[in-house]
């Protein structure tokens, strides 16, 4: 992994971020000068748990994964985070170490903004400041879903739940879902072992509800899927 000033156009990236939409051109000039592009091969750490932020993440292209390691030496998936989404902004305002490592899913593109950057123009712009609040809320309010959903769902509920998370109901019949990543980083981030998530993709096949293909899973009749959530 490696980090340098020059050879993309960072105020073009940062211009095409919805969290900075709407800045104006001298706003995000000042935002440019105070971040760095990172290229990051699939398999790099970005940060370790414990490590002190300088300011927070932005991802052109690409896939991070969020976890932390228990003390057997299982990993947790937190959050699988992907193009123009950002992370690590909460830990940066609390003056706080990371509480999660950051690992490359895949070849990924990587914008860091310093905190002391971004705080200049918090105080400068209040709209950035409520983009940022409400980025932070819905991240949080995420976390309190898959809390719920891991206290009272089953786990056949939540698999069920995140193949059909983008799709609202009444919407198409049938869909072809594309795995983000691989069962086992998903698996860790329903809170499920790998071998229980492959057992319930396996019986929900054999009940004709859904057609795995590597990581591309065809549902042919979504109502129908979605009736078997209970």
């Amino acid at each position: 992994m490696h980090s340098h000033q020059h050879g993309i156009n960072i105020e073009a990236l940062l211009a095409h971020v919805p969290l900075f939409n709407g800045l104006e051109a001298d706003e995000i000039a000042r935002l440019a000068r105070g971040s760095r592009e990172i290229t990051a091969t699939r398999g790099d750490i970005l940060f370790h748990k414990g490590d002190t932020p300088t300011g927070f993440y932005l991802i052109v292209y690409g896939q991070v994964k969020l976890a932390f390691t228990s003390p057997q030496g299982g990993e947790k998936v937190v959050d699988i985070v992907g193009q123009g989404q950002t992370f690590g902004e909460a830990v940066m305002f609390m003056d706080k170490p990371f509480m999660v490592y950051a690992q490359a899913l895949a070849d990924s593109l990587l914008l860091h903004i310093s905190k002391t950057a971004i705080l200049d123009e918090l105080d400068k712009d209040p709209r950035l400041g409520r983009k940022m609040i409400a980025g932070l809320s819905m991240r949080l309010h995420h976390l309190i879903n898959d809390v719920e959903s891991y206290s009272l769902h089953s786990g056949r509920q939540r698999i069920i739940g995140y193949l059909l998370r983008e799709y609202p109901q009444g919407g198409e019949r049938s869909i072809t879902v594309t795995l983000p990543t691989n069962k086992g980083v998903i698996a860790s981030r329903l809170n499920l072992t790998q071998e229980h998530f492959s057992r319930i993709l396996h019986e929900l096949s054999e009940k004709g509800l859904i057609v795995v293909e590597g990581r591309k899973i065809h549902i042919p009749e979504v109502e129908r899927l979605r009736l078997h959530d209970h």
